[in-house]
């Protein structure tokens, strides 16, 4: 006997593809994320808030912020502030000059004008989507915001509708229930809020605001789409048209 016939027989491997050795996926380097806001998130929002209250369209005059006595104020060094001035710049409310520093922008009337139009384009769609996604309860709530104001009671509550004025457009722009929607049109509704506040008590816009919007709930309420978005479209660019005859303070 042939001892090399005992020998075990290694199945042969030919014709047969390798085995594929899979490299493992990539992945990013994580870091632990804060549970809470940083300096930089906190100045950013206190400066905005600041910058929104503020009259800026009361006087031509420069509105400069000190970047160093802010982070004194604030309590933090100046790289937050730096870094929420930087955010600010690129959201269009600071301007920064070399050499001389950083400024509160104040729009001139074609840029207002230019916002108002993209407000009602916005505005007015979200509109329609309230007549076909708000529920009546969200509608009613619109109506409930006027009740301190009707029976000629708006000339001795004029500041506070100029703040129901603002919350009644941005409620237009949340009950659309379009995330998309909301999204585009919140940088803006931030530069919006501030020239609304200086137009609504010029000439006798409170009186016309007020009843447009008025024509504007009804309209929601009966669900009369088309009506609705050209009532709010409407509205918005009557604001242009009056920023366009009467704010020379702009340009």
């Amino acid at each position: 006997m042939n001892t090399r016939d005992l020998t075990p027989r290694r199945p042969s491997l030919r014709g047969r593809a390798p085995a594929t050795v899979r490299a493992p996926l990539a992945q990013p380097a994580l870091e632990p994320i804060a549970t809470t806001p940083s300096f930089k998130h906190k100045a950013y929002t206190a400066l905005k808030n600041a910058i929104v209250q503020m009259d800026i369209y009361r006087s031509r005059d420069d509105i400069r912020l000190d970047e160093r006595k802010l982070a004194q104020d604030f309590g933090i060094s100046r790289t937050p502030v730096r870094e929420a001035m930087a955010q600010l710049e690129s959201e269009g409310f600071v301007r920064s000059v070399p050499r001389r520093g950083i400024y509160v922008v104040r729009k001139t009337k074609r840029e207002v004008i230019e916002m108002i139009t993209a407000w009602a384009a916005l505005e007015s769609m979200a509109a329609r989507l309230i007549t076909q996604n708000a529920t009546d309860e969200e509608i009613a709530g619109l109506r409930k915001m006027f009740t301190t104001f009707v029976d000629g009671r708006l000339r001795a509550h004029l500041d506070e509708y100029s703040d129901v004025n603002i919350e009644f457009h941005q409620s237009i722009i949340k009950l659309s229930h379009n995330a998309v929607l909301t999204d585009l049109a919140e940088n803006l509704f931030t530069h919006m809020r501030m020239i609304r506040r200086k137009t609504i008590v010029e000439k006798d816009r409170a009186d016309r605001s007020i009843r447009d919007h008025m024509n504007i709930i009804e309209a929601l309420e009966s669900r009369a789409t088309d009506r609705a978005e050209e009532l709010v479209r409407d509205h918005a660019l009557g604001l242009a048209a009056h920023v366009a005859e009467f704010a020379d303070y702009l340009d």
